[in-house]
């Protein structure tokens, strides 16, 4: 039985759904995992290169131990889920390199959720000694994305 008044609720996951296929394809992601609020999207392109290519390339990258950071090395964390960009433009430089000395309120990366970019500043003076994600990449809120020694 078909409800005939409108559904909110539905309405706006709909409209969830269609801003995160949105976003994949205008970064051309074929994974993309994002959780709002307590609902968990997926979404997986299925066109294209087999589906079991990028699952292969991943878990190679997995089997390589992670890099552990220096008890001093302070962490600069992603504040919302977004995709990550190492300079403002794709022919510009990036904000910071790794080896490059950062102050605190320095821009070093910038985040884009639902188009909007956001500058991301360090909140500690230092070295850069690591830039986790790769550029373009989807990070969740909370995830590593520099590792600055003081």
């Amino acid at each position: 039985m078909h409800d005939s008044q409108p559904n909110n609720e539905g309405d706006a996951e709909l409209q969830t759904l269609q801003t995160l296929l949105d976003l994949m394809h205008e970064h051309d992601l074929d994974r993309l995992k994002v959780k709002v609020g307590d609902a968990v999207y997926e979404m997986v392109r299925r066109e294209g290169a087999p589906p079991s290519t990028p699952a292969t390339t991943a878990t190679r990258a997995n089997d390589a131990p992670a890099p552990r950071a220096a008890a001093n090395v302070k962490k600069i964390v992603a504040p919302l889920t977004g995709v990550f960009y190492r300079s403002s433009s794709p022919d510009a430089e990036a904000f910071v390199l790794e080896g490059q000395r950062v102050e605190s309120g320095t821009v070093v990366c910038i985040l884009e959720a639902m188009k909007l970019f956001n500058e991301i500043q360090s909140d500690y003076a230092g070295t850069v000694v690591r830039i986790v994600p790769e550029n373009g990449e989807l990070v969740s809120q909370g995830a590593e994305l520099l590792w600055i020694e003081p």
